[in-house]
């Protein structure tokens, strides 16, 4: 029943990139930002909201076929290469992937769990931890997609990182409907009829934002709006009415790419925020190889107290 602590991890290891400089290496002179920098985050994440239990999620599969299937430009134009087998390769700064096994290695040597399942993003990982929690959850991800998954009943709310995680905006339903007139259900909707170019998701032409949060007041949901265009008395300007015939198809599908799955079937992990690590040798050897230094004995200091 304690609080429940999920990490968008690659989210966050790609901010945590950016963040620091890669003049940050290994003894042999390997860029390690993106581990310690992640590593710094975890610290402030734990000493700033002492979560009970702690889920790094992964992205098994950064584009699911299914996704793909149904909406082809579904992250496209982020392909660094098409593969037949498995997942395509993502376009991944040359120095970021060879330190993803790292802060793996690393969080498992320290007990944190950490969980990816095939054909799934690191967002349903998410969505299903959230859907069978039974306490209150923080979401850390610089996604504003999971704002989907915003619920004050529940206890459910997104940390989204301003600037490193020092800054947080703390999202719940009350900051949604000031900042885009929906609450989480609500938000799915309106990011469908929105668009996402860095999804590669289209949306509805000629539809923005507040054009988007307006038809949902209006009409309540998507569902509601497409009923809207076959009914002529319906409060819709021509073009509004054009445009969203005209999109049917799209709007036909979108709704399951969108929506954050809640339904994985996530292994029998033990979420429980560790105070010692798991594997103290293999920390160790970790620590020495890649020069974690004081990032690591920060976070460790943290965990046990």
């Amino acid at each position: 029943m304690g609080r429940l602590m999920l990490l968008d991890t690659a989210s966050l290891y790609f901010r945590a990139y950016f963040g620091v400089p890669d003049s940050v290496k290994a003894p042999d002179g390997t860029p390690v930002n993106a581990v310690r920098g992640l590593l710094e985050f975890i610290d402030r994440l734990v000493k700033d909201h002492r979560p009970d239990a702690l889920v790094a999620c992964m992205d098994a599969d950064w584009r699911p076929q299914w996704r793909v299937d149904l909406i082809p430009s579904y992250k496209a134009h982020r392909v660094a290469e098409e593969r037949e087998v498995g997942p395509d390769e993502e376009v991944v700064p040359d120095t970021l992937s060879p330190q993803v096994p790292v802060i793996e290695d690393v969080l498992d040597a320290l007990g944190i769990a950490r969980v990816g399942v095939k054909g799934y993003e690191a967002d349903d990982v998410i969505g299903t931890f959230t859907a069978r929690a039974t306490g209150p959850v923080d979401i850390v991800t610089g996604d504003r997609d999971l704002y989907q998954l915003v619920d004050d009943a529940r206890g459910v709310r997104v940390l989204y990182p301003i600037k490193g995680v020092a800054s947080l905006q703390l999202t719940d339903e009350a900051w949604l409907r000031e900042k885009y007139g929906v609450d989480g259900r609500g938000y799915a909707d309106l990011a469908t009829l929105r668009g996402d170019p860095s999804d590669g998701l289209p949306g509805v032409p000629g539809i923005g934002e507040k054009t988007a949060a307006k038809l949902l007041t209006e009409f309540g949901d998507l569902a509601g709006i497409m009923a809207a265009v076959d009914d002529p008395k319906a409060k819709l300007t021509p073009s509004q009415r054009k445009r969203l015939d005209e999109s049917r198809p799209y709007v036909a599908v979108a709704p399951t790419v969108v929506k954050v799955a809640d339904d994985v079937p996530l292994p029998d992990v033990d979420t429980t925020l560790p105070k010692t690590p798991r594997d103290p040798a293999a920390l160790e050897k970790l620590a020495t190889r890649w020069g974690l230094g004081g990032s690591l004995k920060r976070l460790l200091t943290t965990l046990d107290t």
